[in-house]
């Protein structure tokens, strides 16, 4: 749980730090392609986040998704010590 929370902890420093320069949501029910804006391809973390966050109905645009991915992979990083495959998360 404390990995939960500190993983948490660190997107709301990153949601902070981005200033609300967030596209709009999609409002169509799907979820964007994560990366799709920033011309990266999906890894599995993207495309997991992608079919969880649909399934429960959230939306989120390309860029904050990647924010969200990014902070996850930073967590797990710093709480484990040990970098994450690039095949899994770029």
């Amino acid at each position: 749980m404390d990995f939960l929370k500190k993983a948490a902890g660190e997107l709301q420093g990153n949601k902070n730090a981005a200033a609300g320069g967030s596209a709009p949501a999609a409002t169509d029910g799907s979820a964007p392609a994560a990366g799709a804006s920033t011309g990266q391809q999906q890894d599995y973390g993207d495309k997991a986040f992608a079919a969880i966050s649909q399934k429960t109905g959230h939306t989120f645009s390309a860029d904050q998704s990647e924010k969200i991915t990014d902070g996850l992979r930073g967590a797990y990083e710093k709480a484990t010590g040990n970098k994450v495959d690039p095949k899994y998360s770029n």
